[in-house]
């Protein structure tokens, strides 16, 4: 297991506290510009299914375009990314103000302005989330994740309620303006972070490629896909409460714009206890049982609004929603980062937050659509009825427990000196590796070579397949194809220190008397006169 330093420690790191404290600031205004929008909704329209929209259209693009965002963050300079996302925002927030305060927005333009915030949020997170693991050190990154989320959610229990004065005071349109300033410090602060950029010994992946490795890597990695199913099922779920607050506070407490931002409030308020205790649950539960109380605290909070026009018995079922919502995001996002090399962080973690944003994309969506249909208790009630379900899944599927993973480059590839003059685009490149196995030990080598296809798959080999020599059938070789010398340069910088139990075990099985054997072949049918030229 890794030694997890205490929570607060990370902030003795300059770099992420300045970071931390300008992203808490823009958190602030976003959350602010969230109750405006959706306060504004309710004047513009009485339907529930477009004040339900409010949620689905900043969390859309996030479902949308993260993988995209991904690749980006894992190819591009990350500071540079975010400098961009953030300047995008500040203009749509400040045309967003402007429109409000000048009464011509309509509800389908301001979906289109929410959307907009929505996929500027998409660009951000994913350069963000894996440029902690740059900024903090592995031991420190669970800390460093839980106290993102603390002052995420530190913010809802002061953003929301402040959002609800603001807007009851002055509009929705002050709200807006609130925001665009809050993206001001956030920039500042990037423009004053100078990290250091490791050099790049290979040019970046095309976007094709990158695209089709990080689904690779997820498909082939079982306890990733287990996080993502239930971060899914949770956003699904979980969202129909934050979808259709502002109906249960309008309809069923007869309240107004301040009693919504105060049960926000109430809801952040929670969230930050269970990310700061998410390391102590770590610490003595396993994870499927943090998985599980997160779900059934949800799905007993959700069941409370449906039934209660109590404001107080309501503010304490959202109080226990947000200490569910932080332990279990918490949860997941550290799993993602523990169990992923740096090479692919960008994409794996937009690939958990397009599982966890389209669940909510699609929930708010489907809430809306059922309190519209039926009324506001039903959809509360199947809400939190598909939340004990989402527990009851574990059963068939637990979420792993943490492991530590030492994701480190293994670094002991050696480029090989080339007598061909091959360009880094030259290929299909096939690979073929000879093994000398005793009978006895087949086995053994097999279930091994069953571990070894998954990693070869994983990290960018195609057409793997294992041969037996039929003459001598103690010699097997292991063969692969990669497109290109550059892939397979990188599909050989991939291996991580984790790895390396797989190849030394099968290195001992080996019986000849000299080295495993490595062939590398560029296929050709034809040859041009100024490819693939023999150096003397």
């Amino acid at each position: 297991m890794p030694r997890s330093e205490p929570t607060l420690t990370v902030f003795r790191n300059q770099t992420f506290r300045m970071l931390w404290i300008a992203t808490l600031a823009s958190n602030f205004g976003g959350l602010v510009q969230a109750v405006g929008a959706a306060w504004m909704m309710t004047a513009l329209t009485s339907s529930q299914s477009m004040v339900a929209l409010v949620q689905a259209s900043v969390t859309l693009p996030i479902m949308v375009f993260s993988l995209a965002a991904g690749v980006f963050a894992d190819n591009f300079n990350r500071r540079k990314i975010m400098i961009v996302a953030q300047s995008f925002m500040l203009l749509v927030s400040v045309t967003l103000a402007i429109l409000a305060y000048e009464e011509l927005l309509t509800a389908p333009l301001l979906l289109a302005f929410t959307f907009l915030i929505g996929c500027g949020t998409a660009l951000h997170n994913p350069s963000w989330q894996a440029s902690v693991g740059d900024i903090v050190t592995r031991d420190e990154l669970p800390a460093a994740v839980s106290v993102n989320s603390m002052g995420f959610n530190m913010m809802r229990s002061i953003g929301p309620a402040a959002g609800g004065l603001i807007v009851a005071i002055a509009g929705a349109a002050a709200a807006f303006a609130v925001n665009a300033l809050s993206y001001v410090a956030i920039i500042a602060a990037l423009f004053n972070w100078r990290p250091a950029m490791p050099p790049r010994s290979l040019p970046p992946e095309p976007l094709g490629p990158a695209f089709a490795a990080g689904l690779r890597y997820v498909a082939m990695s079982p306890n990733l896909i287990r996080v993502i199913l239930r971060g899914f099922l949770f956003g699904l779920s979980a969202v129909a409460i934050q979808a259709l607050l502002p109906l249960v506070v309008r309809d069923h407490l007869h309240g107004g714009a301040f009693g919504y931002g105060l049960l926000l409030g109430c809801f952040g308020l929670g969230a930050v206890f269970g990310a700061l205790g998410n390391a102590q649950f770590r610490a003595r539960f396993q994870s499927e049982h943090i998985t599980r109380i997160g779900f059934l605290g949800f799905a007993a909070s959700s069941g409370v609004l449906a039934v209660s026009d109590s404001i107080a018995i309501c503010a304490m079922a959202m109080l226990v929603a947000g200490i569910s919502w932080g332990i279990s995001l918490s949860l997941f996002n550290v799993t993602m980062q523990l169990s992923t090399p740096r090479w692919v962080v960008g994409r794996v973690l937009a690939l958990y937050q397009t599982g966890v944003f389209g669940g909510m994309a699609g929930g708010s969506w489907l809430w809306g659509t059922l309190a519209e249909t039926f009324d506001l208790q039903f959809a509360l009630l199947v809400a939190a009825a598909m939340l004990v379900i989402g527990a009851g899944v574990g059963l068939l599927a637990p979420l792993p427990d943490s492991e530590y993973l030492d994701l480190a480059p293994l670094n002991r590839f050696k480029e090989p000196y080339l007598r061909l003059d091959l360009r880094q685009r030259s290929g299909p490149i096939m690979i073929l590796v000879d093994y000398d196995i005793a009978q006895e030990n087949v086995p053994d080598f097999l279930a091994l070579m069953s571990e070894r296809r998954r990693i070869r798959i994983r990290d960018g080999a195609q057409q793997w397949s294992l041969l037996r020599d039929l003459e001598n059938p103690d010699i097997w070789t292991e063969t692969y194809h990669v497109p290109t010398w550059v892939e397979y340069v990188r599909h050989n910088e991939r291996r991580t220190q984790a790895d390396r139990d797989v190849t030394d075990r099968l290195i001992a099985l080996h019986k000849g008397q000299e080295p495993v054997r490595v062939h590398r072949m560029i296929e050709r049918q034809t040859v041009s006169k100024h490819d693939d030229t023999p150096l003397r």
